[in-house]
């Protein structure tokens, strides 16, 4: 009896593709995922993409779900040095994609797709720097880490949107120790310990 199931589906092949468009991304942002010239430069046919994906903005998405679902955010344990470059990374993988292209994503509309790629493996991350920091009792137990989470990912995605270039990693900086001063349970200590954190890797 037929099972139905088909081929399986060539893991070459997507890799391939989503190669091309990260390419594509990297050299001319979004309106450079085009995908005659993915499909040539990953040396298959259009069907074989529009079989995996429907359209350029899926395609996006996926290279895009690639770069931010792989943010190993560090635990260190000083919690600003954490949050600093956890958000960094943020900042990276997204400008990685070419100058607009979450703008323009969004532009063609926001849905659950894209919230889940675009705006959940960062907030995931920094909710978990900011929940293990609350536990060692760096944070008052107070604080709302949801809200905080929020106000932190909004500032770097603010800047990325509205086009006037990502944040550099000092004022990232600038805003975390900003944000962690008003909700740290001994600010100063927090401090101290970023301090130290720095001396320590420049030794």
């Amino acid at each position: 009896m037929a099972t139905g199931r088909g081929r399986p589906r060539s893991t070459e092949i997507d890799d391939a593709v989503r190669a091309a468009a990260a390419d594509a991304l990297d050299r001319d942002g979004y309106a450079g995922v085009v995908i005659e010239e993915v499909a040539r430069r990953a040396g298959v046919s259009k069907t074989a993409v529009y079989r995996r994906w429907p359209n350029r903005r899926e395609l996006t998405l996926a290279v895009l779900q690639d770069r931010l679902g792989r943010i190993d955010a560090p635990e260190t344990g000083c919690t600003l040095c954490d949050v600093h470059e956890a958000l960094v990374l943020v900042t990276e993988a997204t400008c990685s994609l070419g100058a607009g292209t979450l703008a323009q994503l969004i532009a063609e509309g926001v849905d659950e797709q894209l919230t889940e790629v675009a705006l959940e493996p960062p907030r995931r991350a920094v909710h978990r720097l900011l929940f293990a920091a609350r536990g060692r009792g760096d944070l008052r137990a107070d604080v709302d880490l949801s809200l905080t989470v929020d106000t932190l990912i909004a500032l770097v995605f603010y800047r990325l949107l509205l086009g006037e270039g990502a944040m550099s990693s000092a004022e990232i900086e600038t805003v975390v120790t900003a944000v962690l001063r008003g909700i740290a349970a001994d600010s100063d200590a927090l401090l101290r310990e970023y301090a130290g954190h720095a001396e320590h890797q420049e030794a």
